[in-house]
């Protein structure tokens, strides 16, 4: 990318766009377009392509999406499913039609299947089934970047794929129920302290193993992909480090200054036991993850502090 190339980030406002976006500003790129929902829907077709047709940008970030933790996923299956369907094809297919350079689409590493070998190389996709409490939301990912890589074959366009691990990091979403466990945790640990529970009980009973990527790390790889990588297999994004929720909950509590008991919940599901990236191909091609855990949750909770209307998200 040139630093004035035309650059449309979709999804600005999440928490992946938005780090996106800061990425390409602090390495002085000074042409970037961006659009709200309300200044464009795309799940509208027509809009989509009406955009694309007007502005032609020359390369586009696919950071849009309509996302959400285990209930989230659960309960709306068929709208995670529609959504993000229809958004990625629409974006997908305007860039194509559109003559865009290069586009980038970003999954996340649920597309692999539930008992997938692990850590998880990029070519386990497809080997068996998914996870069912988030099976509608990997099927639309699936289908995105399956699309890039048919247009590259069969067009011989310059599409690429990233699959980030878990994420979190400044303008997350801290929803109680739509949330992720990371700042669903934040959340929780946060409100306990201030209201002074005795205890927090959270979902399982703590024994799933997860990475997590702190976003802006994520930004600076999806930035170095778009300059430095062609090729029809996604990319993961990870540390290749994990921790089980117990030992995650303990570290989100510690750094909130919770000093309460934390009990669990069997009765609620675990979710996927254990979800690692096999993270050497980006390592080979030369990046590794900068932020520590530890690190990246006092971030986190910093921006929660200093964002409310995030926290009320």
């Amino acid at each position: 990318m040139e630093k004035d190339s035309k650059i449309y980030v979709a999804g600005h406002r999440g928490m992946v766009g938005s780090a996106i976006v800061r990425e390409l500003r602090r390495q002085g790129y000074t042409n970037i377009i961006t659009r709200t929902h309300a200044e464009l829907d795309l799940i509208s077709q027509q809009a989509v392509n009406d955009f694309f047709a007007a502005e032609k940008p020359d390369y586009v970030f696919l950071a849009a999406a309509k996302v959400g933790g285990i209930e989230a996923n659960s309960s709306a299956l068929a709208d995670f499913m529609y959504d993000n369907m229809m958004l990625e094809m629409n974006v997908i297919h305007a860039a194509w039609r559109n003559g865009c350079k290069k586009l980038e689409f970003l999954g996340s590493s649920c597309i692999y299947p539930r008992m997938a070998p692990q850590p998880m190389p990029e070519s386990c996709l497809l080997t068996s089934g998914l996870e069912k409490t988030n099976e509608a939301y990997a099927l639309a990912k699936i289908s995105g970047l399956k699309y890039c890589e048919f247009l590259n074959r069969q067009y011989g366009t310059d599409y690429i794929s990233v699959m980030p691990t878990n994420l979190y990091g400044p303008n997350d979403n801290y929803h109680p129920t739509h949330s992720h466990v990371l700042p669903a945790l934040i959340r929780r640990f946060h409100e306990a302290k201030l209201a002074g529970e005795p205890v927090v009980t959270c979902w399982g009973d703590g024994s799933p193993l997860r990475e997590f990527l702190y976003v802006d790390d994520l930004a600076e790889l999806c930035v170095f992909l778009m300059n430095g990588y062609s090729g029809n297999e996604t990319v993961n994004a990870g540390t290749g480090k994990e921790l089980t929720i117990r030992e995650l909950a303990e570290l989100v509590a510690s750094t909130v200054g919770y000093e309460g008991r934390i009990e669990w919940d069997t009765t609620k599901p675990n979710g996927t036991p254990r979800k690692l990236l096999d993270v050497s191909k980006a390592t080979r091609l030369g990046w590794t993850a900068s932020t520590s855990l530890a690190e990246g949750i006092r971030l986190a909770y910093e921006d929660f502090l200093n964002n409310p209307m995030r926290a009320e998200r």
